[in-house]
C-alpha cells in the first residue's frame, strides 16, 4: 500500500519577506510599481494636503494609487475588500509598502480624486505614446451601459412617485387597521411582529420619497416632457440593454486602432449617444493637443455606430471635415451580406399574426390609389379620404389618406388592417413619390453614400475590432462591470480609473520598455 508524507492547510509559518522581491519583472504589478514612482507626475495630489505645518502626515498618494489600481486590475472595487488585502495579501503588503491604510481612506481618495483623474489619465496617455502605442490612424468612439449603486424600482417621474408613496400609505393604514383586529387573539402574535416589521420598513420608504417630492423637481426631457428621475442617484439614468432594463451610466470611449489604447473616456447618465459624439470628438482633440498633437483629426479616421447618428451630429463632422464613418438605422438593411438577416422576424411576426387569429396586416399595396389621388380604396371595398397632399414625411414626399370612423370602427377586417385594433380608430396610408430636395441634400446622405461605397463599409467594419474590445477586457477579463459609486462626478472617476487599468496592461504587454 502506497505511503505518503502527511501534510495540512490549518497552519501559518512566520518568514521574512523581502517586499521589493515581491514585485517581479513582466507582472502588471511591476508596470505601476515603476510607472508611479519614475514616469507620473503626481504632483497635482498634493494640492489636497495642507498639512506641512500643522495635522497628522498623510498617506502618500503614490502608495494608495498602487494598491487602488492594482486591486481595480484584479476587479476588487470595494474599499473594504481593497482594505483587508493589504493586511492579507503579500502583493498588496508589497505595493503599499505595508502601511495598511483604512478603507475610508481608500473610499475618500477614490471618491475625490475627480479633479485629478483627468491629469492621471493624460499622463497615462503619454507614456502609451511614448512607447509607440498610439497610431493616430483611427479612432472608434463607442458606449457601454453599466449598472450603477441605484435601483431602477426607484425611478419615476414626481406623478409616479406621489402615486408610490399613496400606495405605501393606504397599505400601512391597511394593515394598522387589522393589527387592532388581532391584537386580542394571543395565537397571531408572530403574524403581527412580521406584518409590524414591513410596517416600518413602508414607513421609511413612504418617508423616502415624500422627502424628495419635497426638494426636487422633474427632469426635463428634449421635447418638454418629464423624463423619469431616480431618488437614489438622480443623474443616472433607466436603460435598455441587452439583458433588459438596468439604472445606471453609459460608458463612453474613444479608442485608437492601433493597440486598442483609450485615448478618452467619460460616463454620461443618459441612456441616448446622440449627444455624445461631438463632446467626445471635442474631447479627444484636447487631450491630444494635451500631449503635443495639434489635430488629431486631420489625417485620421473616426467610425461610429447608429447609436451616434444625427443630422446634426452628420452637418458638425462634414463642417469641421474629419473623415468619418458613421453607420445609419438602416445601414444594415442596405448591405447585400445582410439581405437574409430579417427572414426570422417575419417568420416570427406571421407566428403571431396565426396565434392571434390575423393572417398578416394588411400592406400598402393591398389598397388601390387612382391616378389623381383623390382618395384610396381599402380591401374591405371602403374609401379612404385625402388628408395630406405634397406632405413630408421624414423627408420623402407623400400623399396621406385616413378612413372615415363610421367605415373602420364597424369593420370586421381591423385586426389584418390594425397592428392595435383595440386601441387604433382608423388606418391611415401613405402614397410615396420619392425624396425631398432637401432630403437628397442632407448631410445624412451625403454620409451614407459615403458608408455604402467599397471602402465605406471595408473601413467601418473595422470599427468593431477596434471599439469593442476594450469593453469585453475591461467588463469580463478584468471583472470591471459595474459601478460602485453615485453622482456622475463620482461615476466619471470610477470610469476613467477603468479605462486607466486598460492602457496600463496595453504597456505591460506591448510597451517596448517593458516586453
Amino acid at each position: 500500500m502506497a505511503k505518503y508524507k502527511p501534510y495540512s492547510y490549518k497552519q501559518g509559518k512566520f518568514i521574512p519577506v523581502d517586499f521589493e522581491s515581491q514585485i517581479l519583472p513582466g507582472t502588471f504589478e511591476h508596470t505601476l510599481h515603476h510607472l508611479i514612482d519614475n514616469e507620473l507626475d503626481l504632483s497635482i495630489f498634493d494640492e489636497r494636503f495642507r498639512n506641512d505645518e500643522t495635522g497628522a502626515p498623510a498617506y502618500d498618494p503614490r502608495i494608495v494609487l498602487k494598491i487602488v489600481l492594482f486591486a481595480y486590475s484584479r476587479g476588487i472595487v470595494s474599499s473594504r475588500k481593497i482594505a483587508r488585502s493589504c493586511r492579507e495579501n503579500v502583493v498588496f503588503m508589497a505595493l503599499s509598502a505595508d502601511t495598511r491604510p483604512h478603507f475610508t481612506t481608500i473610499a475618500d481618495f477614490i471618491s475625490g480624486m475627480d479633479k485629478e483623474i483627468i491629469k492621471l489619465f493624460l499622463e497615462v496617455l503619454l507614456v502609451c505614446d511614448a512607447e509607440g502605442l498610439i497610431g493616430r490612424e483611427m479612432f472608434a468612439i463607442d458606449g457601454c451601459k453599466l449598472p450603477s449603486n441605484a435601483a431602477k424600482e426607484w425611478s419615476g417621474t414626481r406623478a409616479d412617485f406621489k402615486r408610490k408613496a399613496e400606495k405605501m400609505e393606504k397599505a400601512i393604514a391597511a394593515m394598522i387597521i387589522r393589527h387592532r383586529e388581532t391584537d386580542a387573539n394571543p395565537n397571531d402574535q408572530d403574524l403581527v411582529v412580521r406584518e409590524q416589521k414591513y410596517i416600518n420598513t413602508l414607513n421609511k420608504h413612504a418617508k423616502k420619497v415624500r422627502e424628495w417630492l419635497k426638494d426636487n423637481d422633474d427632469k426635463p426631457g428634449k421635447g418638454g416632457t418629464p423624463i423619469k428621475s431616480n431618488i437614489t442617484d438622480n443623474e443616472s439614468a433607466k436603460m435598455k440593454t441587452a439583458k433588459g432594463v438596468i439604472q445606471g451610466y453609459v460608458g463612453v470611449t474613444s479608442v485608437d486602432g492601433k493597440q486598442q489604447v483609450i485615448v478618452h473616456a467619460e460616463a454620461f447618465g443618459q441612456a441616448q449617444e446622440h449627444d455624445l459624439l461631438l463632446p467626445m470628438v471635442e474631447a479627444t482633440c484636447e487631450n491630444f493637443q494635451s500631449i503635443g498633437d495639434e489635430n488629431v483629426f486631420t489625417d485620421a479616421k473616426l467610425t461610429a455606430d447608429s447609436g451616434f447618428h444625427t443630422e446634426k451630429n452628420m452637418e458638425k463632422l462634414f463642417s469641421n471635415e474629419i473623415d468619418a464613418y458613421v453607420a445609419d438605422t438602416m445601414f444594415r438593411k442596405r448591405d447585400p451580406r445582410f439581405a437574409e438577416s430579417g427572414r426570422y422576424k417575419e417568420r416570427h411576426r406571421k407566428k403571431q399574426a396565426r396565434l392571434q387569429g390575423r393572417s398578416g396586416l394588411f400592406k400598402t399595396d393591398h389598397f388601390i390609389f387612382p391616378e389623381d389621388l383623390s382618395h384610396c380604396i381599402c380591401p374591405a371595398g371602403k374609401r379612404l379620404y385625402r388628408s395630406g397632399k405634397n406632405a413630408n414625411t421624414k423627408g420623402f414626399l407623400s400623399t396621406r389618406f385616413k378612413g372615415a370612423k363610421r367605415d373602420c370602427l364597424p369593420c370586421l377586417l381591423r385586426a389584418q388592417c390594425l397592428k392595435k385594433p383595440d386601441i387604433t380608430e382608423c388606418r391611415q396610408v401613405a402614397y410615396f413619390y420619392g425624396r425631398t430636395e432637401k432630403k437628397k441634400n442632407s448631410f445624412t446622405e451625403r454620409m451614407k453614400q459615403k458608408i455604402d461605397s467599397v471602402t465605406g463599409r471595408a473601413i467601418y467594419g473595422m470599427r468593431l475590432a477596434i471599439g469593442e474590445p476594450p469593453f469585453a477586457n475591461i467588463r469580463h477579463a478584468i471583472g470591471l462591470n459595474r459601478f460602485t459609486l453615485r453622482s456622475k462626478r463620482k461615476v466619471n472617476t470610477q470610469w476613467n480609473l477603468f479605462c486607466i487599468v486598460h492602457n496600463l496592461k496595453k504597456i505591460q504587454r506591448y510597451g517596448v520598455s517593458y516586453v
